[in-house]
């Protein structure tokens, strides 16, 4: 069964939320800059280590993530993702010198690398003929999601403190992991090409390691095996 047109758009409109907020988030330590350097009472270069410590992580962690998202629920994997940044941008909001600072805003690069699962889950969701757009849909998100930080943090700044912006985006990304974890099915994998329309039901195969070698207590089968090992020798 293919999910209803307004739950497949609810579940766009979440991820566009979900990385309209989350860039907003990644992207605000640019204009913050000035106030987190006076804080700490640090030079451009360690601050700049800030910056790289997070593209570090996310670098790392995409393979990871790619195969998390193939072995695993994806929907519970994003939940995940954005508990993530939810926590790690409050421990950031918290730190109280600039080593806590470094190590908790390397940290949020642990889900920056999180965003294939959308386009996997997305990929099931919508055929062929609409994948593209709402892809440019939720491309859209990241531009946006610079000119919100820009916004925020220019208006808010002076009021709020960097912390207190921080505390703002951080609750965001937690609670966007509770709509999420509830609000996000994972539906079967391929569900939406178009050699399964006619499939009313899809079904989910995994390995099963005692099924595998249960096999080789039946005698049938143990025969089956011995006779392709003498066919292939004697063609030797």
């Amino acid at each position: 069964m293919k999910p209803k047109s307004r739950y497949r758009w609810f579940i766009v409109a979440i991820f566009f939320v979900f990385m309209l907020l989350h860039q907003s988030d990644k992207l605000l330590i640019g204009p913050l800059t000035t106030p987190i350097m006076e804080t700490f009472g640090i030079d451009e270069v360690k601050m700049g280590a800030v910056f790289t410590g997070a593209l570090l992580v996310s670098a790392i962690l995409y393979p990871l993530w790619g195969y998390l998202y193939d072995r695993f629920a994806r929907s519970k994997l994003l939940a995940l993702a954005s508990f993530i940044w939810g926590s790690t941008t409050w421990l950031s909001a918290i730190a109280p010198s600039y080593p806590f600072f470094l190590a908790s805003r390397a940290s949020t690069g642990v889900d920056d690398s999180s965003y294939p699962g959308i386009y996997s889950l997305i990929s099931d969701y919508f055929g062929p003929e609409l994948r593209g757009k709402v892809y440019g849909i939720l491309q859209l998100s990241q531009p946006l999601g610079y000119m919100l930080g820009l916004i925020v943090a220019t208006f808010l700044a002076a009021s709020l403190g960097w912390r207190g912006i921080f505390y703002i985006t951080g609750s965001l990304g937690l609670l966007l992991a509770v709509v999420i974890f509830f609000g996000v099915k994972d539906p079967p994998r391929g569900q939406s090409e178009p050699e399964m329309e006619d499939l009313e039901k899809i079904g989910v195969y995994k390995f099963d390691g005692k099924v595998a070698l249960g096999l080789f207590r039946k005698k049938s089968f143990v025969f089956l095996i011995k006779l392709i090992i003498a066919l292939s020798n004697s063609r030797r």
